[in-house]
């Protein structure tokens, strides 16, 4: 035991850099290397016979592929619940617009303005985009059963449920910040 710690020192020194900037070029941002290259490190350590492993680097490389991979698997689709800001009340999104009473002339033109534009930039998505985004968020159905129903792929449907968000996005921003300035 006391032989594989300083062998666990070693291959930590020789490889952190290499490493790090092998998992850098894969992920977004730096702090999720970090985490990657932080896991590498902790799955190393759990090893019970370093000498077991016979090419030390290929195992690390292959470990650090594998928790990229896991990563972006882990990742939650976009959903409308993004489009939000803090305000002294606390949080404001556009899904309490939708589900607002229209109790006030204020909350029922908000709620109708939103909607306009929404449905504006929703018949500017492809069909599929459109369906998908529909499907789930406004209809509350799963991507499993958009997919029962459909017969395409989970991830293919996330693809598509993301586009929409993002354009959504970019096309609501105004009206968005119109509600923050408010």
């Amino acid at each position: 035991m006391s032989q594989s710690k300083p062998n666990i020192i070693q291959t930590v020194r020789s490889y952190s850099k290499q490493l790090l900037g092998f998992i850098r070029q894969r992920v977004n941002t730096d702090e999720d290397a970090e985490d990657i290259l932080q896991d590498v490190w902790y799955q190393l350590s759990n090893v019970p016979e370093l000498d077991a492993i016979e090419q030390i680097g290929s195992w690390l490389y292959r470990v650090a592929r594998n928790r990229i991979v896991d990563k972006y698997r882990k990742q939650k689709p976009e959903s409308l619940e993004d489009f939000g800001y803090e305000d002294e009340d606390g949080m404001f999104s556009f899904k309490e617009i939708l589900l607002a009473d229209d109790t006030t002339p204020e909350s029922a033109y908000l709620k109708e303005l939103f909607w306009e534009q929404l449905t504006l930039a929703l018949g500017e998505l492809p069909e599929e985009q459109r369906q998908v985004f529909v499907w789930n968020e406004l209809e509350d159905e799963t991507f499993q059963q958009i997919s029962d129903r459909t017969g395409v792929n989970i991830k293919t449907l996330i693809s598509r449920k993301r586009y929409a968000v993002m354009h959504l996005r970019e096309r609501l921003l105004s009206l968005y910040q119109e509600f923050v300035n408010n």
